[in-house]
């Protein structure tokens, strides 16, 4: 793919191309150049030439989002190529940064920032293996710790312990890393390394080891918070949580699956809810905010209005909101701040239109990403959404997968996504008319498949082709059955089916063990 490069960023790719001539070439090298050369080497992926770089860094900092994004040398953006060769170079790199003494630099570097790397579908680097952000992690902590290792059995140079670099990366633990983490956050005052997490996830994690890494982490310093798959965390623990720790530069907050049911709720949850309301509206950053398949019927206003701060990503999907809660949100300040908005799993059209119309007129100026799957939009009510959607001229981003659509309606829809300006990425179902006579939904995962895939291919060219026909092959459309890419999910999906395996096991043990006592 051709991009604009500059006669300096040509000539550096031609220098990092010979790399054993490179890595004999760096001291001579002016030290304003090692960005330029850093840039060539990753794009031609030069593991051993990005390792001495690195080595030999002169700068006070080193930025990836920075040295990889667009440069005046070059325009390509690199920062979503997460090349395993390059990222492992890099990393091992700075390790030997420390250890090198013999250095013909002075040691300046104070920050490494690893958080500009973005974790994407599709991979352009030419080995086609990606270090996704787990496995950061996992070698970053295990670099930390050997570094650990060596400095007390080495006879190092005094200067070595002098050495102190905060590393910004986002972590992401789970059960099979934990340990290693672990170890290295409680470890981190010694080493010159500083692990310094600004972002974290967490997945198939015991509630107990959660609760302790996320003290080791400093909660003071993290800006998200993810709490995702298999972290059985409830209200009550969030409240804890919340009570027990502060978050003051926090301004994004994932919540587990079922952390809120209000469908049993007694008067200490109606307390418990208020205080987590109040206590998320002391994180005066907090702008981010999803928690999808909770049951918080009647109780958004509870929780949101506390915050000072208007949010301009909130996830309500499948947590049964009614009109009141809807009504709510509309009228809120947080409407007309809104980018992102997932409503999905809720049956928009017959429950509440005219609230949603006001909603989406309300965040039409701003709104970036809207989300409506599962929410029972039929051919019906393909004009009344496309009433709501003509405000949002800045829309990019639109998902309504599960929908019972026809084709017919789906490209009458798909004339109109045409005259959105900013649209880039489209995700649209199945049409109806492609499965089976009397398919109820929201359809089942066993049925999800079974469709007329010919039918369904001939229906997505008509679809392209009304796309082609308006000039606008800059829009993405497509139908991913099982949902949108997740970068973190690809990454850990062994680890993960292998919990849900052991949950479903465990589920049936009890259930075989109150059998027994029955009969």
């Amino acid at each position: 793919r051709a991009t604009m490069k500059s006669l300096r960023f040509i000539s550096a790719e031609a220098f990092v191309s010979n790399a054993e001539f490179a890595r004999k070439s760096l001291r001579g090298v002016a030290h304003n150049l090692f960005p330029l050369l850093f840039k060539a080497s990753y794009l031609l992926e030069q593991g051993e030439v990005i390792h001495d770089l690195v080595e030999n860094w002169p700068l006070v900092d080193f930025n990836m989002g920075k040295l990889l994004g667009t440069t005046v040398d070059c325009q390509e953006d690199l920062s979503h190529r997460t090349c395993s060769v390059c990222l492992e170079s890099c990393l091992t790199g700075l390790r030997d940064y420390v250890l090198n003494h013999p250095s013909p630099y002075v040691k300046r570097l104070k920050v490494v920032d690893l958080t500009g790397i973005k974790d994407v579908e599709v991979q352009f680097c030419e080995c086609k293996k990606t270090m996704g952000r787990w496995a950061r992690t996992q070698l970053l902590s295990k670099l930390c710790l050997e570094l650990l290792v060596y400095l007390q059995q080495t006879q190092c140079n005094p200067g070595t312990f002098e050495i102190s670099i905060d590393v910004l990366i986002d972590l992401f633990v789970t059960e099979r890393n934990y340990e290693l983490v672990a170890q290295a956050l409680l470890k981190k005052c010694y080493c010159p390394l500083k692990i310094c997490c600004v972002a974290f996830r967490s997945d198939n994690l015991a509630l107990q080891k959660f609760f302790y890494i996320i003290k080791l982490t400093d909660p003071s310093l993290l800006r998200k918070l993810e709490i995702v798959h298999n972290v059985r965390l409830e209200m009550e623990h969030l409240e804890i949580l919340f009570n027990s720790m502060h978050f003051p530069l926090l301004m994004s907050l994932t919540l587990p699956a079922r952390t809120f049911n209000v469908r049993r709720f007694t008067a200490t949850d109606e307390r418990m809810l208020t205080n987590i309301g109040e206590k998320m509206g002391e994180m005066t950053r907090l702008t981010e905010l999803s928690i999808s398949f909770s049951i918080l019927t009647g109780r958004i206003q509870k929780l949101l209005s506390p915050l000072k701060t208007p949010l301009k990503m909130l996830d309500v999907s499948n947590c049964s909101l009614n009109h009141a809660d809807m009504a709510y949100l509309a009228n809120s300040f947080h409407a007309n701040h809104l980018e992102a908005l997932d409503l999905s799993g809720h049956n928009i059209p017959d429950l509440y239109p005219s609230v949603f119309f006001k909603l989406l007129s309300h965040s039409s100026s701003v709104l970036r990403s809207l989300t409506l799957e599962d929410c029972n939009i039929q051919d019906t009510h393909v004009n009344m959404l496309i009433l709501a959607l003509s405000p949002c001229q800045k829309l990019q981003e639109f998902k309504f997968l599960g929908n019972p659509l026809s084709s017919q309606a789906l490209k009458h829809l798909f004339t109109f996504l045409c005259e959105l300006p900013m649209l880039k990425n489209v995700e649209y179902p199945v049409p109806r008319d492609c499965y089976p006579i009397g398919i109820t939904y929201p359809i089942d995962d066993a049925s999800l498949c079974r469709f007329d895939h010919q039918k369904y291919e001939s229906v997505a060219e008509e679809l392209n082709l009304i796309l082609l026909q308006a000039n606008r092959e800059d829009v993405k459309a497509s139908t991913p059955l099982f949902g949108s890419y997740d970068a973190a999910v690809q990454e850990t999906n062994n680890e993960l089916g292998a919990y849900l395996i052991k949950s479903f096991k465990e589920t049936l043990e009890k259930f075989t063990t109150s059998l027994n006592k029955m009969s």
